[in-house]
């Protein structure tokens, strides 16, 4: 008699794998910079359908790029323990299911974007070959996390644009000081906690020949990511400075700060656990969605 843990896993929860919909942390931190562009470009105030296209969206993106990753890694992914139980690691799914899935959530995400204007439309197009080739740079680029970082960056762009790029002619660029400022923030920030995540894989990426951040900056990993950090508090206090957020933001703020110090703090440790990186990454999340809830109550 067969134990449940002997069963076969359904196939519907097998695809859920393959999105990485079991695992929220790494759909919620694409979402966030999304909302943070959408809140900030909407003075507050955005349009809920267009929240909802967003939301949709980033979901249907960051599916889409999870099932591309584990195409171009399928013969690397059971060599790493981390990742040797992903369905097509482990051949629990085809090639075949894993192209007909990313297809389908790569259509999703074009009829949202169908939504849009024509410049974020564009935007959302132009984004594609930078998701698709992120894989790829883990082998050919010292730094694949900056190519991570400005697919990440689109989602500024892409949620920014959707508000204040309307076809009506305005006086003013729709993409402006603020848009870009942000746009770095979220570059930073990725390029902090994607180095934080990748610190836990540096001995499977050695041995593989894979590059990565912490591989490159080496015993200074550490302080890479606490550059990138401080880069990220920066750019956030001169945008609040710019769009004259009131306190609670700059109280939110504060609050990302002492988390990102005692990141920092953990990282220069000479002992650190196993579980330290993915459990900064996760809080990365909770930084996020504070600053968010300080951009929205900011512009108050």
């Amino acid at each position: 008699m067969l134990t449940p843990s002997d069963r076969p896993e359904p196939t519907w929860i097998t695809v859920l794998r393959l999105l990485r919909w079991d695992k929220p942390a790494g759909r919620l931190i694409l979402m966030i910079p999304a909302l943070w562009a959408v809140v900030l470009a909407a003075a507050g105030t955005p349009p809920l359908p267009l929240i909802g296209v967003i939301i949709l969206g980033t979901l249907a993106t960051s599916a889409a790029g999870c099932v591309v990753n584990d195409l171009w890694d399928r013969n690397i992914d059971p060599k790493v323990q981390r990742t040797r139980k992903r369905p097509l690691a482990a051949r629990s799914l085809s090639v075949q299911v894993g192209i007909g899935v990313a297809i389908i959530a790569l259509g999703c995400a074009w009829v949202l974007s169908t939504y849009l204007n024509p410049l974020t439309f564009w935007l959302c197009v132009a984004a594609v070959p930078v998701i698709v080739l992120y894989p790829l740079a883990k082998r050919v680029f010292p730094i694949p996390q900056l190519v991570l970082a400005i697919a990440w960056g689109f989602a500024v762009l892409i949620s920014w644009s959707a508000v204040s790029c309307n076809p009506t002619p305005a006086a003013t660029p729709c993409l402006g000081t603020a848009t870009w400022l942000l746009w770095g923030v979220t570059l930073c920030w990725t390029l902090g906690f994607d180095t934080v995540y990748a610190m836990s894989d540096r001995d499977d990426d050695r041995r593989l020949g894979v590059n990565s951040s912490a591989l490159f900056f080496g015993k200074a990993a550490p302080h890479a990511v606490g550059i990138f950090y401080l880069a990220t508090a920066m750019l956030l206090a001169a945008t609040g400075f710019y769009l004259a957020l009131n306190w609670v933001f700059w109280l939110a703020l504060l609050l990302a700060i002492a988390g990102w110090l005692w990141h920092y703090y953990q990282l220069c440790q000479r002992t650190i656990s196993p579980v330290t990186y993915p459990q900064q990454f996760r809080q990365n999340v909770w930084i996020g969605f504070i600053l968010l809830a300080g951009m929205i109550l900011g512009t108050r």
